[in-house]
Parts: structure tokens; C-alpha cells; sequence
């Protein structure tokens, strides 16, 4: 799960808001507000960090509430509380779902476009791809309410960090700390508006090996 910093909001959001009776399901510029949520996230799902990809005709996403819109009506249209998430495997079995569309109307216990709840600083990953956090409430919301330890998004993980440890490997001397850093850097950038899948996988293990430097 990636920190996600909040820009500006479609206009079409704030001028609906303002409208008497607006909520979220006549909210009709939906797409406006999915682009600014992809442009934003570099095209990552907020749960997971997999590529929201485009489908046939349209991007393949959903429009993720943090605090649900039957459990908080008056923060269906509150811009901090909508994310871009994955499709999730909507339509398979609930063991396979994850993400926004395993989550449905439960709450998690912090919202990654909250600035002072830093979800990355929460979460750790494993060589083997688990993610988990020492917060027990939060743990069971990654493992139980978005089910982000499913095998594939695991299996996707570690071969992040396989690809890292390989990397790392090609040098047999071993990385020197600036180098180490410029990888941290490469990781974090953009290509195109985009940021790689599961990136903060990366970094986490990156940060790891660097503070193993004298």
C-alpha cells in the first residue's frame, strides 16, 4: 500500500457537491473523477499497487470510498475519501476477491490519502511477498477486509523483490550507498504518469539493504 498525495479535485465534483441533494450516485462526471484519481495514484490501485489498465473502452477500475457510503452519507462526495481501485476479481468467489471489492461497506483503520495516518510506515513485507503490520487492527484489515495477501498479489510481491535481489546482485563487489540510493530514486519516479507495480515493495527491501551500509 502506497501513500497516496491528494491533489486538486475535478471541478465537476465541487460544483455537484454544492448542487441541493447531490450525492454520489448523481454525481454523472464520474469520469472526470476517475482520471484525476488515476493521475494522481500513477495509475496503481490504492489496496494493492497493481496497474489499473485499460479495458475494452475504459480503464478497468473502481471508485473506492474509505469510510463506506452507507456507513458515512455525508462523506460520499468528501474528495480525500475516494480512491482508484483495482477491479478486484468483482464476480469470483469471496476467498479470491481483494481490494475495494473484498472490502464493500467494512472499514479499514487508515485511509492511504490521509497524510497523518502514513500507511507505509505501518507495513512491512516479507521475502516471500506477505504484507502485515505490527498494528493488530490493521493486519487483520490487510489480511481479512482486503485479503491483500491473496497468492497472486504475494506471488507478484516477491517477484518484486526477486528482481530486486537481483539487481542488487549484479555487482559482486556489492552496491555502494549512492547506488543504492539512485535505485530507491528509480523505483519512486514516474514513467509516462506512471509508477511501477507494487514499487513500494521495492523501496521497503531497498531502505532495508541501505541501512545495512555503515
Amino acid at each position: 500500500m502506497k501513500n497516496i498525495t491528494k491533489q486538486t479535485e475535478p471541478v465537476s465534483l465541487t460544483t455537484h457537491r454544492c448542487q441541493q441533494h447531490a450525492d454520489y450516485d448523481n454525481y454523472a462526471a464520474k469520469n472526470d473523477l476517475r482520471t484525476t484519481l488515476l493521475a494522481e495514484q500513477g495509475h496503481l490501485c490504492c489496496y494493492c499497487m497493481q496497474r489499473i489498465r485499460w479495458g475494452v473502452g475504459e480503464y478497468q477500475m473502481k471508485i473506492a470510498h474509505w469510510h463506506s457510503q452507507a456507513g458515512y452519507p455525508a462523506e460520499q462526495l468528501k474528495y480525500r475519501n475516494l480512491l482508484a481501485a483495482c477491479p478486484g476479481n468483482e464476480g469470483h468467489p469471496l476467498d479470491q476477491q481483494h481490494c475495494d471489492t473484498r472490502q464493500g461497506a467494512r472499514d479499514i483503520a487508515f485511509n492511504p490519502a490521509e497524510p497523518t495516518h502514513d500507511v507505509e510506515l505501518l507495513i512491512r513485507y516479507l521475502g516471500d511477498g506477505t504484507i502485515e503490520s505490527d498494528h493488530v487492527d490493521f493486519d487483520d484489515d490487510l489480511n481479512t477486509v482486503l485479503n491483500l495477501n491473496h497468492p497472486r498479489l504475494k506471488a507478484n510481491r516477491r517477484a518484486v523483490v526477486d528482481s530486486v535481489i537481483a539487481e542488487l546482485s549484479r555487482n559482486p563487489g556489492g552496491r555502494t550507498r549512492g547506488e543504492i540510493e539512485n535505485m530507491i530514486q528509480a523505483w519512486l519516479d514516474q514513467n509516462g504518469g506512471r509508477f511501477r507495480e507494487y514499487c513500494c515493495v521495492a523501496v521497503y527491501y531497498l531502505k532495508k539493504r541501505l541501512n545495512r551500509i555503515p
